[in-house]
Protein backbone atom coordinates (compact mmCIF):
# COMPACT_ATOMS: atom_id res chain seq x y z
CA UNK A 1 0.00 0.00 0.00
CA UNK A 2 1.18 3.34 -1.31
CA UNK A 3 0.62 6.25 1.63
CA UNK A 4 1.79 10.06 1.40
CA UNK A 5 5.28 10.82 1.86
CA UNK A 6 6.38 7.44 -0.03
CA UNK A 7 9.38 7.39 -3.02
CA UNK A 8 7.90 5.77 -5.94
CA UNK A 9 8.96 5.13 -9.35
CA UNK A 10 6.87 5.40 -12.36
CA UNK A 11 6.10 2.68 -14.43
CA UNK A 12 5.54 4.36 -17.71
CA UNK A 13 6.24 7.55 -19.96
CA UNK A 14 4.10 10.81 -19.40
CA UNK A 15 5.22 12.84 -22.29
CA UNK A 16 2.78 15.20 -21.89
CA UNK A 17 4.11 16.08 -18.18
CA UNK A 18 7.66 15.34 -19.86
CA UNK A 19 8.10 12.30 -17.26
CA UNK A 20 9.93 9.05 -17.93
CA UNK A 21 9.59 5.33 -17.18
CA UNK A 22 11.79 4.97 -13.87
CA UNK A 23 11.79 9.03 -12.73
CA UNK A 24 11.51 9.16 -8.99
CA UNK A 25 8.80 10.91 -7.19
CA UNK A 26 7.02 11.70 -3.65
CA UNK A 27 3.43 11.11 -2.73
CA UNK A 28 1.97 14.38 -1.41
CA UNK A 29 -1.46 13.08 -1.12
CA UNK A 30 -3.56 9.68 -0.96
CA UNK A 31 -7.29 10.82 -2.24
CA UNK A 32 -10.32 8.71 -1.15
CA UNK A 33 -10.38 7.48 -5.10
CA UNK A 34 -7.05 6.02 -4.58
CA UNK A 35 -5.11 8.33 -6.84
CA UNK A 36 -1.61 9.11 -5.90
CA UNK A 37 -0.98 13.19 -6.21
CA UNK A 38 2.65 13.21 -6.64
CA UNK A 39 5.49 15.49 -6.62
CA UNK A 40 8.74 14.95 -9.41
CA UNK A 41 11.08 17.61 -8.45
CA UNK A 42 14.86 18.24 -9.75
CA UNK A 43 17.69 17.93 -8.06
CA UNK A 44 17.94 22.29 -7.74
CA UNK A 45 14.66 21.59 -5.93
CA UNK A 46 12.17 22.99 -8.61
CA UNK A 47 8.78 21.34 -9.34
CA UNK A 48 9.39 19.18 -12.55
CA UNK A 49 5.56 17.80 -12.12
CA UNK A 50 3.06 17.96 -9.55
CA UNK A 51 0.22 15.03 -10.59
CA UNK A 52 -2.34 12.71 -9.68
CA UNK A 53 -1.70 9.11 -10.63
CA UNK A 54 -3.31 5.69 -10.28
CA UNK A 55 -1.51 3.03 -8.13
CA UNK A 56 -0.23 1.54 -10.86
CA UNK A 57 0.98 3.83 -12.33
CA UNK A 58 3.46 4.14 -10.08
CA UNK A 59 5.56 1.40 -7.67
CA UNK A 60 7.30 1.97 -3.97
CA UNK A 61 10.90 2.73 -4.93
CA UNK A 62 13.10 0.05 -3.31
CA UNK A 63 16.59 -1.11 -2.58
CA UNK A 64 16.92 -2.69 -5.65
CA UNK A 65 15.87 0.32 -7.45
CA UNK A 66 18.74 2.53 -9.27
CA UNK A 67 18.48 6.16 -8.71
CA UNK A 68 19.32 7.94 -12.24
CA UNK A 69 19.45 11.64 -13.22
CA UNK A 70 18.64 13.08 -16.63
CA UNK A 71 17.67 17.11 -17.66
CA UNK A 72 14.31 17.65 -17.86
CA UNK A 73 13.14 19.76 -21.10
CA UNK A 74 10.84 21.89 -18.96
CA UNK A 75 9.41 22.30 -15.37
CA UNK A 76 6.60 23.91 -13.84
Amino acid sequence: MIRELDVVVLNTDLPGHGLKRGDVGAVVHVYKNGELETEFVTYGGQTAALIPLRPDQVHLAGKQDLMHSRTMERAL
